[in-house]
């Protein structure tokens, strides 16, 4: 009995375990996609919703995940230039680093807009990628979920059928939400919207909202009082719907305006528990949309 006992634990322990792989996710929305896909891996976000991903530090806590990770997930285009290359380099970690297949960049895999032809850094804070705010489109979602299965698949053969079973499962979700909000949405078509910074043009593009400026003077630049002043000039007689913001933006210049023209200036949830009701990739999309459908009721 003694023997049959010992040869099975033998047996067991030479059976090889099949462990999780371990992401590190640059942003919230990106962690929760891994969530989706791989619901068994170690994933760790460097960012809140209340944290703007341009400028976080780079510490030891992070670098130390870096090391770990198996897979780094970030949105790219030069979103995390002022800090995740310190990361990558602190890490020492080779597989993770841009060109290996643990380097993941979700702005690589759709069509970036507002690629500029020339870098000036007197214009702001311009991405010579293009707009690394890709999070922004839905359909922008499918194809970086589409192309993550697979890098998945190849960082873990074993586990390749569950990954692309998983992904599958969350295309055909994913495309449902999709048709739902766009029906939600149809009352802001042409709808004319303010901006505390350039986040959204991909959700403009997406929903036919018309862009109706930046409370930055220049990508970056933290709103001023002669521009905050030219743009109540400007809006003067305009119809605009909302003046929305980042949970992590300075409330003050979009309040400022709101208090002078009756436009409600409301807070949008950039990434996912960015507001309470952002719970998840779905519940996000959900809060975006229903805020700004609430703001034209006001």
């Amino acid at each position: 009995m003694f023997r049959n006992i010992l040869l099975v634990s033998v047996l067991l322990a030479a059976v090889p375990v099949h462990a999780a792989l371990r992401v590190f996710a640059c942003e919230p929305e990106w962690a929760a996609l891994v969530t989706e896909l791989a619901p068994d891996a170690d994933v760790a976000a460097a960012t809140t919703g209340f944290q703007d991903p341009h400028y976080i530090q780079a510490r030891p806590g992070l670098i130390a995940k870096v090391r770990r990770a198996d897979l780094v997930v970030c949105a790219g285009a030069d979103l995390e230039v002022g800090w995740l290359p310190l990361l990558l380099r602190q890490s020492s970690n080779a597989g993770v680093q841009p060109g290996q297949p643990g380097y993941f960049e979700a702005a690589m895999q759709v069509e970036r807009l507002e690629v500029p032809t020339s870098v000036d850094r007197a214009e702001g804070d311009l991405h010579p990628y293009g707009n690394p705010h890709v999070q922004l489109d839905p359909n922008n979602i499918t194809l970086i979920a589409a192309a993550l299965v697979e890098r998945l698949a190849q960082l873990d053969p074993a586990g390749a059928e569950g990954y692309r079973s998983r992904g599958a499962a969350f295309d055909a979700r994913w495309r449902q939400a999709i048709v739902g909000w766009e029906a939600r949405a149809e009352p802001l078509r042409g709808a004319r919207i303010l901006s505390h910074h350039r986040s959204w043009i991909y959700l403009y593009r997406w929903l036919g909202i018309v862009d109706g400026g930046e409370l930055e003077p220049k990508p970056g630049i933290p709103p001023t009082t002669s521009h905050l002043s030219e743009l109540l000039t400007r809006l003067q007689g305009a119809t605009v719907r909302a003046i929305i913001r980042s949970a992590y933006q300075d409330a003050r210049g979009s309040e400022w305006l709101a208090g002078r023209t009756g436009i409600p200036a409301i807070v949008l949830p950039n990434t996912v528990r960015a507001t309470d009701g952002a719970t998840d990739l779905f519940s996000w999309y959900d809060d975006i949309i229903t805020r700004l459908l609430e703001a034209g009721e006001r």
